[in-house]
């Protein structure tokens, strides 16, 4: 599993890695006076670099604060400026967990603008900053990132022409005879040895021309290294960070795909043969593979992009170009890039940081349609309590953007009535403000090692694999078309095998188990899982397909199965406290897919559940299951739950 890989790595300096502890991207509202963002990024102890951007408004510069300058100071990647200072405005501290915004400045916290915010933490094999005075002699300059940078940019901040110097930018896929600018345009030009002495950057150190852009003589710098370590210390790319790469352009809608070997979260563009914008893409503002993608341009003032087409999306090892534009899929354009991991990458100890379940506004009708988790959320499903709408249930997640599909039948994923928003730091936001009660309710879904993951593929109706982050092996995966609308939901169990499969929109009329090699006749693995060439469902040639898959976790989840005994039985998850959600579905026999859960109540007598497979109101009159300190119990309910003889699967998350 991916956790046992990251624990036996060692980085360079004995410190164990993972992108949660040196990356953040987080977003936020401005409030006009101060507000602390908590991201889990040590900078007060480990210092590293913030880069701001205003979202919606235009002529708001890219800002930068790094821990080597200080408080109150910052630089602007859109222009020559010198270093600035603003009292009591912007970063006014750096934090052991984040970092301190004041003040009312639209680039960092006017009330009510929405800001995003870059973090890098300074750590080995991820990122470096280093500050130095010029001295118009070819020099090196000592670095610790312990690895080759796999890019370096460099900024005058103080001195006398200061204010008139560029961004000058190298990178691994460019010669060291040359470089870019972060504030232009400009394609890669030759700078001799001017910039970086004809000489590359080692593991240790970098080298300067005399060149007034990043050597004057008594000016002082400021250097950003980014390594390029995508296979990480273990060598099989399990715990790579960090990637700096190249390709070329096709200049269509089926553009290259790069490789990386993980699923990126933020990815930072430039072409080099010609001159075009930087890129910049990050997942919480949103890539998706339906269309929206914003987009910001480190070289302007511009706001974010609204426009919808799809421009880029991720995969499960690496990321896909899906446009012909300049910026990054010229037909023979030639690009660099710098690529940071999804996480997180550690498994989680709590089924509280993976899963919640809420009612509309969090149990407060004024803030409906809002939906808080208190983690990042990467996937909801959406009921009425109520019943009676063809709209509910639903599901939507990250990588799908707005779009929904619903769990109760074949069609397609639309956009056209409830839609999702996932720029929100712990929750969702949903499109449906009618409905201002606590009859809506949302159970929401971290992706996390060992826990749970969501794929995104498209098919082609050949045997082969898909690769997927879950780091275990999937234990339950639930496959829908997205572009096809006569569909099943199509759901592999452990406990049924690879031979048969179970349909997540139906009770299932004559038996539970459908019998179809979907899967290829093959078993997932904890890298893979396989698809057949036969069945439209999970492989249709060009059609786009979703795939939920879940594991079993040590005390957060466990999927399983058993037989019904006609009384009532104790199904051990391994839990300490119970569990929280569970879904049971009979396999033998007809039978619902059913939802339970403690927000709404797992009680002697009263164990309100719902429906995945239909859009029927809840029913409460039962007393189907209950709470036991291990994980729960199920008394006999007709077919529902324990019926004698009767087979049944299920997932539970403590």
């Amino acid at each position: 599993m991916l956790k046992s890989k990251l624990l036996s790595a060692t980085a360079a300096a004995g410190e164990l890695l993972a992108i949660e502890d040196v990356f953040s991207t987080w977003l936020y509202t401005g409030n006009g006076s101060t507000q602390t963002i908590t991201n889990g990024i040590d900078l007060a102890g480990e210092g590293g670099l913030v880069w701001f951007k205003n979202r919606p408004t235009n002529n708001t510069y890219h800002a930068l604060y790094d821990t080597e300058r200080g408080t109150e100071k910052y630089l602007m990647t859109n222009v020559t400026s010198a270093e600035q200072t603003f009292l009591n405005n912007g970063v006014t501290s750096f934090n052991a967990d984040g970092f301190t915004v004041a003040g009312t400045s639209d680039w960092f916290n006017a009330s009510g603008q929405n800001i995003a915010s870059w973090t890098f933490r300074k750590a080995p094999r991820f990122f470096d900053v280093v500050t130095y005075t010029g001295n118009s002699t070819a020099r090196t300059i000592s670095h610790n990132l312990g690895v080759t940078p796999g890019c370096i940019i460099v900024k005058a901040y103080s001195g006398s022409i200061s204010g008139s110097q560029n961004w000058p930018v190298w990178h691994r896929s460019i010669a060291n005879t040359e470089a870019l600018f972060l504030n232009t345009t400009d394609a890669k030009f030759s700078i001799a040895s001017g910039y970086w002495n004809s000489t590359s950057p080692t593991s240790t150190e970098f080298s300067l021309g005399a060149a007034n852009a990043v050597n004057g003589t008594g000016m002082t710098y400021v250097a950003y290294l980014f390594a390029h370590d995508p296979l990480g210390p273990s060598g099989d790319g399990s715990d790579g960070l960090i990637a700096c790469g190249s390709y070329t352009g096709n200049g269509s809608s089926n553009g290259p795909e790069i490789t990386l070997g993980w699923e990126p979260q933020w990815i930072l563009v430039k072409r080099t043969d010609s001159a075009d914008n930087w890129f910049l893409v990050d997942i919480m503002r949103g890539i998706t593979t339906s269309g929206a993608d914003p987009w910001l341009l480190p070289n302007t003032s511009g706001a974010e992009s609204t426009i919808t087409d799809d421009y880029i999306d991720v995969t499960a090892t690496g990321f896909k170009l899906k446009r012909s534009t300049g910026e990054f899929n010229a037909n023979g354009g030639t690009y660099i890039y710098i690529a940071i991991r999804r996480g997180p990458m550690r498994e989680p100890t709590s089924g509280t940081e993976v899963f919640d379940v809420q009612f509309n506004g969090g149990n407060d009708p004024s803030r409906a349609p809002v939906y808080q988790s208190g983690f990042v959320t990467d996937m909801a499903i959406v009921g009425l309590r109520t019943g009676g709408s063809v709209n509910y249930p639903y599901t939507g997640n990250r990588l799908m953007g707005i779009q929904t599909l619903e769990t109760h039948n074949t069609d397609a994923e639309e956009s056209g009535g409830a839609t999702f928003q996932w720029d929100f730091m712990d929750g969702f936001i949903d499109s449906v403000p009618s409905v201002i009660t606590d009859t809506q309710i949302a159970w929401m879904f971290r992706r996390a090692p060992g826990f749970f993951d969501v794929v995104a593929y498209t098919g082609n109706q050949t045997n082969r694999t898909i690769s997927h982050n879950l780091g275990a092996v999937p234990e339950i995966m639930i496959h829908k078309s997205r572009d096809q609308t006569v569909r099943h939901w199509i759901v592999y169990h452990k406990d049924i095998g690879t031979s048969a499969a179970l349909c997540l929109d139906l009770i299932d009329s004559t038996s539970g188990v459908y019998s179809a090699d979907y899967w290829n006749a093959t078993a997932p693995t904890d890298t893979v899982f396989s698809l057949g060439s036969a069945y439209n469902a999970t492989n249709a040639n060009n059609s786009t397909f979703i795939t939920y898959l879940f594991a079993t976790l040590p005390g957060v989840s466990k999927v399983g199965s058993y037989t019904g005994n006609g009384s009532s039985q104790t199904i051990n998850c391994g839990f300490t406290g119970g569990a929280r959600f569970v879904l049971i579905k009979r396999t033998d026999s007809t039978g619902d897919w059913l939802v339970y859960d403690t927000a709404r109540g797992i009680n002697v007598g009263d164990d309100p559940r719902l429906f995945l497979n239909n859009t029927n109101a809840e029913v409460s009159d039962t007393n189907s299951i209950n709470v036991d300190g291990s994980g729960f119990s199920v008394n006999n309910d007709g077919n529902f739950t324990n019926a004698s003889g009767g087979s049944y699967i299920f997932l539970a998350i403590a």
